[in-house]
C-alpha cells in the first residue's frame, strides 16, 4: 500500500478536506508514458497529471499543489475508496460495474481509448487473427484480460494466455521473450512503444477490440466533490472549443465574447461550489486547454506521436464534447 502524506480521515465534504491539507492527493500510474510518469528530476508528466493539476488550481488557486500518489491496478480502487487519495487520475475505464458495484463516479472521459495487441515485428503478424497457437499477455484485473477472453472465443483464436499480476510484470516478460504478444489499451502500447530501446521493431496490431472510455474517478457520495471534478474536465474541453488557451488565460488581455461567457458561466455556477469566480480561467492558465494538453502530452509533437483521432472536438471529426457551462 502507498504511503500517502498529509492524508486526513475521509470525514467531511471532500473540498474541505483538500482545502485543510493544502493540497490534492492524485492517485495515478507508476509510470506511463505521456499519461503518468517521472522525469529523471522527479517530476510528473502527462495527461492524467496535467488533470490533476488543473483540479489542484481549481479548488486551490495553484497547479502545483499536488501530491501525486503512484499506484498499481490492482490498488488503485481500494484507495480511492478508502479516501486515501482525492482523486484516481490513472487510466481508468469508465464501466457500470465500476459505478454501480464499487460505488465510484467517474467525471467524464479525459481519453477515448479501444483495446490493441502489441508484437515485435519479428513475429510477422500483421493481424490479431493470426494470434492461434502464440503466447499472449495481459494485466490481471483490468478490462483488457475480459475483453481479450470475449475477442478469442468470438473469432475461434485458440492462444496461450498468460496473465500477470502487474503491468511492469507483463512487460518484462515480452522483453524476454515470454510473450508473442501482449494486449492493453491502445494509449498504453503506444506508450509502451516509445520508451522501448528500439521502437520501430514494435508493431501495434490493427485491430481494436473494445471502447475504453477512461477518466477521473472519485467516491459517490460527496456531490459537490464529484461536480467539481466533473466541471473541471468540461471546462478543459470548453476552453478548447472557444480557443481560450494557456497564454490568454494566464494574461490580462481582454477575452473574445464566447471565451468570456464562459468564464463567467463557470464562475457564477462555481460559487455554489465554493470556488473562485475565476477558477476555470486558474486552471486553463495552469495547464492549458484539452488541446493544449493532449498535444504536450500524446500528440504528433510529442514522443508518442498519436493523431487526436476519436479524441478530436466534435465539431473537428471527433467525439469529443463537454456540457455547455453558460
Amino acid at each position: 500500500m502507498p504511503q500517502i502524506t498529509g492524508a486526513l480521515p475521509a470525514t467531511g465534504p471532500r473540498l474541505d478536506q483538500v482545502r485543510q491539507r493544502g493540497k490534492l492527493l492524485c492517485g495515478v500510474n507508476t509510470g506511463l508514458l505521456g499519461f503518468s510518469a517521472r522525469t529523471e528530476s522527479g517530476v510528473w508528466s502527462g495527461l492524467d497529471v496535467d488533470f490533476c493539476r488543473a483540479l489542484a488550481a481549481a479548488v486551490l488557486g495553484d497547479g502545483d499543489k499536488v501530491e501525486f500518489v503512484p499506484l498499481e491496478t490492482n490498488e488503485r480502487f481500494d484507495v480511492l475508496k478508502e479516501g486515501r487519495i482525492d482523486v484516481l487520475a490513472r487510466n481508468a475505464t469508465w464501466t457500470m460495474e465500476r459505478e454501480v458495484d464499487l460505488g465510484l463516479r467517474f467525471a467524464g472521459v479525459l481519453y477515448f481509448d479501444g483495446q490493441g495487441f502489441m508484437t515485435s515485428d519479428d513475429r510477422g503478424f500483421v493481424s490479431a487473427q493470426q494470434l492461434s497457437g502464440s503466447k499472449v499477455c495481459v494485466e490481471a484485473g483490468t478490462t483488457s484480460e475480459q475483453n481479450m477472453a470475449f475477442f478469442f472465443k468470438a473469432h475461434q483464436i485458440e492462444a496461450e494466455t498468460k496473465v500477470f499480476p502487474t503491468r511492469e510484470e507483463m512487460l518484462r516478460a515480452y522483453a524476454n521473450g515470454d510473450c508473442d504478444t501482449y494486449t492493453g489499451d491502445r494509449s498504453a502500447l503506444f506508450s509502451d512503444r516509445a520508451s522501448f530501446s528500439e521502437p520501430l521493431k514494435h508493431a501495434i496490431l490493427p485491430e481494436v477490440i473494445s471502447k475504453e472510455p477512461l477518466g477521473p474517478a472519485v467516491v459517490k457520495g460527496d456531490g459537490e466533490w464529484i461536480e467539481i471534478v466533473r466541471w473541471t474536465l468540461a471546462g478543459l474541453i470548453n476552453a478548447e472549443e472557444v480557443g481560450l488557451d494557456r497564454r490568454l488565460a494566464g494574461s490580462a488581455d481582454t477575452l473574445s465574447g464566447d471565451q468570456q461567457r464562459l468564464v463567467d458561466g463557470a464562475g457564477a455556477s462555481g460559487a455554489a461550489l465554493r470556488l473562485d469566480k475565476a477558477w476555470l480561467r486558474t486552471a486553463v492558465a495552469a495547464v492549458g486547454n484539452y488541446g493544449e494538453m493532449f498535444e504536450a502530452n500524446v500528440g504528433k509533437g510529442s514522443a508518442l506521436g498519436m493523431e487526436r483521432g476519436l479524441n478530436a472536438l466534435w465539431k473537428r471529426g471527433g467525439i469529443l464534447t463537454a456540457p455547455p457551462m453558460w
